[in-house]
């Protein structure tokens, strides 16, 4: 393991390096990075502050859940505020900054909020400053706005364009993992204009970032083949890098489409972004699901991850998120999680499992982790990087565990906001203890683990 870089595995080209820069020092990723992993990979955990308090805060999930890694991309008028790292393909001469620091991410002085917190409560801005009036704009609101301000804005035009398009199809799928690609192949082997929307760059869903098998085959084989017999139908209209954001009245449906964001500039006649109107007479949804964080004093560590994004750093992007692992999980995911991460060589020492006697299923703890079956993580300990846990053991007494890394797993939540957009009404599911989608617009159906099938 070079750095945090695994010696084998992941879906990266090592013999594509790319140079970028962060914070204007110089970093190497590999083609298939994003920038959090590359970041990641060359040991740099402290990627952000947070918003009033300026705590220190890394990387914390995977992809769209991200609240911690916003950073600001390129420079001059192409410069774009609050992105997050997990959705930035990392290309040639990239340039990022962090963001809400003052006067550096790793030396910010507005950290001595956390010393003054209990004075500056929610709202103490409105009842602070009263007097003088005059002052307000000359000097309180420009302080509190740089205090707890995020990314600044290009004051220059924009330089790119940007296009509206228009589809209409029999079958809308929102998602590519292994629910959606069997939705998207069904269809458009029975003749079907089909338009399959995926927010990554790549197809597969979770099969890309966890150890599969789908379909007698390895999870990623069967999304390359997929994906390849999808973009030889004729009928098949495969959009990457598109979020579809909003579901509206006659199956219509407001997609955005980042054409060349993963690129120094668009090309010749390219706009960056496509705004898409898609129009479909039935609609799957199978967006997945999202994991649930786990509450304790300290969780906001860096060090402390979602076991989701741990992994898929381990498994996609051959990263080690931390040279010594924790897992603390109330589900069976947690115990996949650090099967997987042991599996791509990342050092799991210790299995903590609140449940107690709870029947787990059989994925074994890996070689030379502890394993603590009900016991709870109380607190997590460290300033810029985590240094160790408090652990509360079945009898009550407290136990530090070393570790400088912490993937937790609260269970999972289904993507469902697609289908309350029309005023579906979200039912509570005591067996899995998430939301469901409630009744369903016409022509609209959920699939996978956005139905809550995990």
């Amino acid at each position: 393991m070079s750095g945090y870089r695994l010696a084998s595995g992941g879906l990266v080209d090592r013999a594509a390096p790319l140079a970028f820069r962060f914070d204007g020092r110089p970093y190497t990723g590999l083609a298939g990075d994003t920038l959090a992993s590359a970041l990641t990979a060359s040991g740099v955990r402290l990627l952000g502050r947070s918003f009033k308090y300026h705590r220190p805060r890394g990387l914390f999930a995977a992809g769209a859940d991200e609240p911690n890694a916003l950073v600001e991309l390129r420079t001059g008028a192409r410069r774009e505020p609050n992105t997050r790292a997990t959705d930035v393909e990392v290309f040639e001469g990239l340039k990022a900054a962090s963001q809400n620091r003052w006067p550096s991410l790793g030396f910010d002085l507005s950290s001595v909020n956390q010393l003054i917190s209990p004075l500056i409560v929610a709202g103490f801005y409105y009842k602070t400053f009263k007097w003088p009036s005059a002052l307000w704009e000359r000097l309180y609101e420009p302080m509190i706005r740089r205090a707890a301000g995020l990314g600044r804005v290009a004051e220059a035009p924009d330089p790119d364009c940007y296009e509206t398009a228009t589809a209409h199809c029999d079958v809308l799928v929102v998602g590519a993992g292994p629910a959606g690609l069997a939705a998207a192949l069904a269809a458009g082997r029975a003749g079907a204009r089909v338009v399959l929307a995926e927010r990554d760059a790549m197809p597969g869903g979770r099969l890309l970032h966890e150890r599969h098998v789908a379909d007698g085959a390895d999870g990623v084989a069967f999304a390359r083949s997929a994906t390849a017999e999808l973009a030889a139908l004729p009928e098949v209209r495969l959009l990457t890098r598109t979020v579809v954001f909003g579901a509206y009245d006659g199956g219509a449906y407001g997609a955005l489409e980042r054409v060349s964001d993963h690129l120094p500039a668009p090309p010749p006649g390219q706009p960056r972004q496509r705004l898409w109107t898609i129009v479909a007479r039935q609609t799957v949804v199978a967006a997945g699901s999202t994991e649930r964080p786990v509450v304790f004093s300290g969780n906001d560590t860096p060090g402390v991850m979602l076991a989701s994004a741990m992994r898929g750093l381990a498994v996609r992007h051959a990263v080690a998120a931390a040279r010594s692992v924790a897992v603390f999980t109330a589900c069976d995911d947690g115990w996949a999680a650090a099967a997987d991460m042991a599996a791509a060589g990342v050092r799991v020492t210790t299995v903590i499992d609140a449940r107690g006697d709870t029947p787990i299923r059989p994925d074994p703890a890996p070689a030379g982790a502890r394993v603590l079956k009900g016991a709870l993580v109380r607190e997590a300990h460290g300033g810029r990087s985590l240094e160790r846990l408090d652990v509360i053991l079945p009898n009550g007494a407290v136990e530090r565990v070393a570790c400088d890394g912490l993937a937790v797993c609260g269970g999972h939540q289904p993507a469902i906001a697609l289908t309350a957009h029309l005023g579906g009404r979200p039912t509570f599911s005591e067996d899995i203890s998430a939301f469901l989608p409630g009744p369903l617009p016409p022509g609209m159906r959920v699939a996978g683990a956005a139905a809550g099938t995990f």
